[in-house]
């Protein structure tokens, strides 16, 4: 699951915008991969460090966020309609926070790194998809039809109307960027005028209103193997945003939830499954059909069983993810039923047995408990 965002930038929920700014400051410089290069872990964390902030900073964001979670965001906020828009909201990428910040502070500029006046890479997407306990046994392929933006065909993405091209900004000079000096580092910011895109339209294209894409469906089959739990992510590679000036599409990311299940609680890969049983079942033992995942298995019930008793059938819960074969266990918890409404006979019943029972052979737990009482109370006397 996604981290908290709050976190991942280590401040409270209450952090004020400048709070925000500071922390994101000092982390940012420790984790830039410029400085960590080949950590693979620093550039996971740097990834992790933009997107939060990049949500945090934008009240509207954060209010969502803060609301509903990354949920919130991942569905366009209260009554979703995003239309398949990016969780991490903004159209920049990570890289154009840290350059609002620190611009060329690390020696690379990002038309030289794929950044937006380049090929951009589009963003990933996450679609929380909700599977059944027998899903979770089993493993299955579903069919998701999902809301998506593709290429505008009628501009072939250009965003500009039929007939034209759009023009070279000429505010930056077609870099997306307006550099400015300050003290010793170069700062660099993305271009008011074209958006940083480098590139600006006179004549937009009506179909997508100068955007280069809209929106659009498509139908996805996911393979969901078998013993996955709330929480795993599946990863569909290229299904993501579409990239921008011939970059690369995100990717997709399906997180999984599992439905409770009317009879069984599970524990990783174990199942449990609580089964009523009767004062005679428990006194003199029985044969219990009980259910699995499968079907139905019986298992023995000895004499004396006292409540909360467990029976362990091998092999017959969930399979392990990623362990072909090899199954958890179904704890089958036994809970003996007081009996409710007796009628004249069965009081009658109940205390005549209760009173030939009244033994210490037949209620051993009682009477040592009672013993114990006895020596409590018998030193604290004396």
């Amino acid at each position: 699951m996604p981290k908290d965002y709050y976190e991942t930038l280590g401040v409270g929920r209450t952090a004020s915008e400048e709070d925000l700014k500071k922390a994101y400051r000092q982390m940012a410089m420790k984790l830039h991969p410029d400085r960590n290069p080949g950590d693979k872990n620093a550039e996971s964390r740097f990834k992790e460090l933009n997107e939060a902030y990049e949500v945090l900073k934008d009240p509207k964001k954060r209010a969502i966020y803060d609301q509903f979670g990354h949920a919130g965001l991942a569905q366009g906020g209260p009554g979703g309609g995003s239309g398949g828009g990016s969780p991490f909201g903004g159209s920049g990428g990570f890289n154009d926070i840290f350059e609002e910040f620190f611009g060329d502070i690390f020696g690379s500029s990002r038309a030289g790194r794929g950044g937006r006046a380049g090929m951009q890479r589009g963003e990933d997407f996450r679609y929380d998809f909700t599977i059944s306990l027998e899903t979770v046994m089993n493993g299955s392929e579903e069919r998701l039809r999902l809301p998506t933006m593709v290429r505008c065909e009628e501009c072939h993405g250009s965003g500009a109307r039929a007939g034209t091209s759009p023009d070279t900004c000429t505010t930056c000079g077609g870099s997306g960027q307006i550099r400015t000096q300050q003290g010793f580092f170069a700062v660099s910011r993305s271009c008011h005028s074209c958006q940083g895109r480098g590139k600006t339209i006179r004549s937009p294209c009506p179909e997508c209103q100068g955007q280069g894409k809209k929106r659009s469906e498509k139908v996805l089959t996911v393979k969901i193997p078998p013993g996955v739990d709330t929480g795993t992510r599946i990863r569909l590679n290229g299904e993501g945003g579409i990239g921008l000036n011939g970059g690369p599409s995100g990717d997709l990311y399906i997180v999984l939830e599992v439905q409770p299940h009317p009879i069984f609680q599970r524990r990783n890969a174990d199942l449990i499954c609580q089964v009523p049983i009767t004062f005679p079942q428990a006194a003199l033992g029985d044969k219990l059909e009980v259910p699995t995942m499968t079907g139905r298995s019986r298992v023995t019930l000895p004499a004396g069983t006292q409540s909360g008793t467990n029976l362990v059938l091998k092999g017959k819960g969930l399979p392990h993810l990623n362990r072909a074969g090899v199954y958890g266990d179904l704890i089958v918890e036994v809970k003996v039923e007081t009996p409710v409404k007796l009628n004249r006979r069965q009081k009658e019943l109940l205390e005549e047995f209760g009173q030939c029972a009244n033994s210490d052979e037949c209620q051993p737990e009682a009477a040592s408990f009672w013993q114990r009482i006895r020596e409590f109370i018998d030193k604290k006397i004396s």
